[in-house]
């Protein structure tokens, strides 16, 4: 960190610097360190009860039969919604980046979805997924396929709300796609083709490589974004049917605004800020064996 030597300017730094760094003490650290003691205790917001407890509430929620299924549904979303983006996104951004007649206006269209609320889209896709009248249902039954009532069902309620997720977020990463292959040098691909590589040798050798370290946030983001999936959830399942859509934050929210147990939602909390951070460790370890910085 840069320190000036001239006592003016420090006192221009720290001027400058201590509002953020309030509103990280008051915003950041507080809540972090109020919700680890929580967690050690049970802590009934209702009641006005607080009880150290120890790691009690840990051990509950780890050898508890909920823990299992919140979690495997959770790494369900992930796995459906990662592969799925990072494809989509890729081949959007890379459509976008050609030139054809009415590109700006399928740049707004795509991006659109990803400036509407997710309470409107989770209300327009409940309406979509409909079993009975929803539009996709419909559109399916015109080629002869009998759709599944998506959110009623406990075995598609998670890839209806996968699909509403992709739908809304694939035209943000996109422009980050589009962004990253504008700075591609474009001689590559010309001495490229001048030693007769065709289409696909470019985007395996030169395209693929040079967008890595844009995949690579990409999958640090989307990890972490799938690991705390809650809007959908809440608004298009609440968590049904029969719990086949309960995930890390639906639990937090509901243990701590529904049943008013603090110390539990907190303790869900750190386990989540721990399934997070060893994900993102991971990533980072293994990021030296593909991602390419080299341009």
């Amino acid at each position: 960190m840069y320190l000036p030597k001239n006592h003016s300017r420090r006192t221009a730094v720290a001027v400058f610097l201590t509002p953020s760094l309030i509103g990280v003490f008051v915003f950041c650290l507080i809540p972090m360190v109020s919700s680890f003691v929580f967690s050690l205790m049970d802590y009934d917001l209702l009641a006005g009860t607080m009880k150290f407890t120890g790691l009690k509430n840990f051990i509950q929620i780890l050898t508890g039969k909920e823990f299992p299924q919140v979690l495997k549904h959770t790494l369900t979303y992930l796995v459906l919604y990662l592969p799925i983006i990072l494809m989509a996104s890729l081949a959007e951004g890379m459509l976008l980046n050609h030139d054809f007649p009415g590109r700006g206006f399928f740049r707004t269209v795509f991006y659109l979805p990803v400036i509407t609320s997710w309470v409107a889209a989770a209300v327009v896709w409940t309406w979509v997924l409909s079993g009975k009248y929803g539009l996709l249902n419909q559109a399916l039954a015109v080629v002869g396929i009998d759709g599944p009532a998506w959110l009623s069902s406990k075995d598609w309620a998670m890839p209806g709300i996968v699909m509403a997720a992709l739908w809304k977020d694939t035209g943000y990463y996109a422009l980050m796609v589009l962004a990253a292959l504008k700075s591609i040098d474009p001689t590559y691909y010309e001495a490229a083709a001048i030693d007769g590589a065709g289409s696909g040798r470019r985007f395996f050798s030169i395209t693929l490589p040079l967008l890595s370290p844009t995949l690579f946030m990409m999958v640090v983001i989307n990890v972490i974004y799938g690991l705390q999936v809650c809007d959908a959830v809440l608004i298009m399942t609440n968590g049904d049917p029969g719990g086949a859509t309960t995930v890390f934050l639906e639990r937090i929210y509901k243990y701590a605004f529904k049943q008013y147990k603090m110390g539990v939602a907190s303790a869900y909390s750190w386990i989540l800020f721990i399934l997070i951070l060893i994900f993102t460790l991971v990533q980072f370890r293994l990021q030296k064996k593909w991602v390419n910085y080299d341009a």
